[in-house]
């Protein structure tokens, strides 16, 4: 079994902000493998199902990004699931709008939610798919990830989550390293 989680902020003022395109792209995994994302259980929307052959649990945090490791952990020990059997979803200032990066392990690189993930499971060796939101501008990054993206950036970020979701299907169809290689351009 493998757990999905998507980063982001619950709550329908954070909705379409970049901090939640980790959220975008859960939704689109559950759109094109029917799965609902219903269920509220361990500080998380949860919703299990089947991808490329592979048993899954897509989530959503509910405990705000900052600790996002909260939910994820304890997904983890109920479901007895390890830290190479995970796929975080997340976004990046350091990466161009629209731009995705895969990597099977590493430090957070600044990025909170994936911090509190990493701190709480004692390992940086977990694969994350990093979705690029754009950067701020000095001293304005919190108002920059809580912003929407302007109606020239939709398009592209609606291509991100769709190559985002591909790079799931083909990392779990086929290996995250086949996934790096085809998806890393």
């Amino acid at each position: 079994m493998y757990l999905i989680v998507g980063l982001g902020n619950p709550g329908q003022e954070y909705a379409g902000t970049r901090h939640n395109a980790g959220f975008e792209v859960i939704e689109e995994l559950a759109r094109r493998n029917r799965i609902s994302v219903s269920k509220r259980t361990m500080q998380s929307v949860l919703g299990e199902g089947v991808i490329s052959n592979q048993r899954v649990i897509l989530c959503r945090p509910l405990t705000y990004m900052n600790l996002s490791g909260d939910a994820v952990g304890a997904i983890m020990r109920y479901y007895k699931i390890e830290p190479e059997q995970v796929i975080v979803i997340l976004d990046d200032v350091a990466l161009p709008a629209g731009k995705i990066r895969l990597r099977l392990k590493g430090s957070s690189g600044g990025q909170n939610g994936l911090n509190n993930i990493i701190q709480r499971l004692g390992t940086q060796d977990v694969p994350r798919i990093r979705i690029g939101v754009g950067a701020a501008r000095p001293g304005g990054l919190i108002g920059h990830v809580l912003s929407k993206f302007g109606k020239d950036e939709l398009p592209i970020m609606q291509e991100a989550y769709t190559r985002a979701a591909e790079a799931v299907e083909v990392a779990l169809s086929d290996s995250f390293d086949n996934a790096m290689n085809r998806y890393n351009v």
